[in-house]
Order: C-alpha cells, then structure tokens, then sequence
C-alpha cells in the first residue's frame, strides 16, 4: 500500500481525505481510492464554513501526531473534502505515525 505522505519543497505532503460535520474529531485511518491513491482519513465536528473545518483538521493533525499546529499548512483543497497539507519542521514523528496507520491498513 501506498502512504498519504510524498516529498514536497520545504517538507512533507500529506494528502487527506475531510469529513466535515462529523460526531468527533480524529484521524479514522487511511482512505484508498479505485486507483490506488492513498490519503489519511480525518473527519471534524466543525462545519465547512469560513475555513472552520480546516482549522479543525489542522488541530485534529496536531493533537494526533503530537507536533505544534504550527507545523501544518493547508496548500491545496480550500474548499474540497480532498486536500494536502504541507507538514514542516521535524516531520520524523508523523512519519512514523504514519507508517504504523499503514501497516495496520496491511493487517485488515
């Protein structure tokens, strides 16, 4: 299986499947397309509406993989359920992360 996670300029990509209006924040695990893309899976309480739920994501981010909010940016998908993030810094503990989240993908 393929990671949601690809070099990107300044730091990592990550790509992310939203739902909005959801009845809890986290991270459900790993979304895969019929063509075999792979993106993480995070779903928000917060409503698509004046950015809210992107803020949202970034904190659900955050408080999962245990790095400052400060460290994700939002760079494409404003207004879609499909977006990437641009994760900066020390991205070793996400990637990790993410390595675990795919490899349980394996198990199932």
């Amino acid at each position: 299986m393929n990671s949601p996670l690809r070099p990107g300029k300044g730091g990592l990509l990550l790509s992310l499947r939203v739902t909005p209006k959801s009845s809890r924040d986290e991270v459900s695990g790993l979304h895969v397309t019929s063509d075999g893309t792979v993106s993480l899976a995070v779903k928000v309480t917060a409503v698509p509406d004046n950015g809210r739920a992107n803020k949202a994501v970034i904190e659900t981010l955050a408080k999962a993989c245990r790095m400052p909010k400060s460290a994700f940016e939002l760079v494409s998908g404003e207004t879609e359920r499909n977006k990437t993030i641009l994760v900066t810094g020390n991205p070793a503990e996400l990637e990790a992360w993410i390595a675990r989240k795919v490899n349980a993908g394996k198990e199932n």
